[in-house]
């Protein structure tokens, strides 16, 4: 393990969160032991916090951040189509584009981090059903995987395509947190709230197949296969844990509610 965290970083300008392993296994071993464990027994003998106005500042800060970051790594990635969509490889380092390049990963990385705080809310407002395996893997898998990538590939590169479709998917998230925290009693009549869920499938199965097409029909392309395997691998999983989600809340009868 330690012959690993000596292996040195794929970048020689390490961003924010990547010049270390330590801040991201600290912070990921405080966020399972809160959300796990600490979280629960602190909140044991207290009320639910009242986070609304909490709630409507993240969730907007939150909508704005994917928004923005979306909206520029379209323009980059189609509007002056820096890289090439069939093979997008991390830049080397004298590229006009590096910095540029760097600055997106930065903000995508550091937003993986901040969406931790998604289940700290849970816990502080005693939402345990919503602490779900797959909420705590997904957010997990998100933040640790953005750190491996840059800190053994470098910044940008394939991961480019993973933050375009995860950044547009997490502003339309948002967008409804929002709804749901600022008026509460339409919660359960906003229409779209289980396509949600299928937004995020159709993400992971995109992201899957563009792996695919990368690994298989673009020969050339220096991408390591050991991303892309993993990209496949992944979107399959996510696909079967977030089909399973959508198929038991969405599509099963509901239960007969006792009179």
């Amino acid at each position: 393990m330690l012959r690993y965290l000596r292996i040195p970083q794929a970048d020689p300008n390490p961003i924010p969160l990547a010049g270390s392993p330590w801040p991201i296994i600290l912070i990921l071993m405080a966020y399972l032991l809160f959300v796990l464990k600490l979280g629960k027994v602190f909140m044991r003998n207290r009320k639910p916090y009242d986070l609304r106005t909490v709630l409507r500042v993240y969730n907007i800060f939150q909508v704005l951040y994917n928004g923005v970051y979306f909206g520029m790594v379209f323009y980059y990635v189609f509007l002056k189509a820096v890289c090439n969509i069939h093979c997008i490889e991390s830049f080397p380092q004298d590229h006009e584009y590096k910095q540029p390049e760097r600055l997106l990963h930065t903000a995508y990385l550091l937003n993986k981090v901040l969406d931790l705080m998604d289940t700290v809310f849970f816990v502080l407002r005693k939402s345990y059903k919503q602490i779900t395996f797959l909420h705590i893997y997904h957010h997990v898998f998100m933040s640790l995987g953005s750190y491996l990538l840059t800190r053994y590939y470098g910044t940008g590169g394939h991961f480019i395509a993973v933050g375009l479709l995860n950044s547009l998917v997490h502003t339309i998230m948002y967008f409804y947190y929002f709804i749901s925290a600022e008026y509460p009693q339409l919660r359960h009549n906003i229409w779209w709230k289980k396509y949600l869920t299928l937004t995020q499938i159709s993400q992971f199965f995109v992201l899957m197949s563009y792996a695919f097409y990368v690994r298989f029909l673009s020969p050339n392309c220096g991408v390591p296969h050991g991303i892309l395997h993993l990209n496949m691998l992944q979107g399959a999983g996510f696909i079967y844990m977030f089909g399973k989600f959508y198929v038991r809340n969405y599509l099963s009868p509901a239960k007969a509610k006792p009179s």
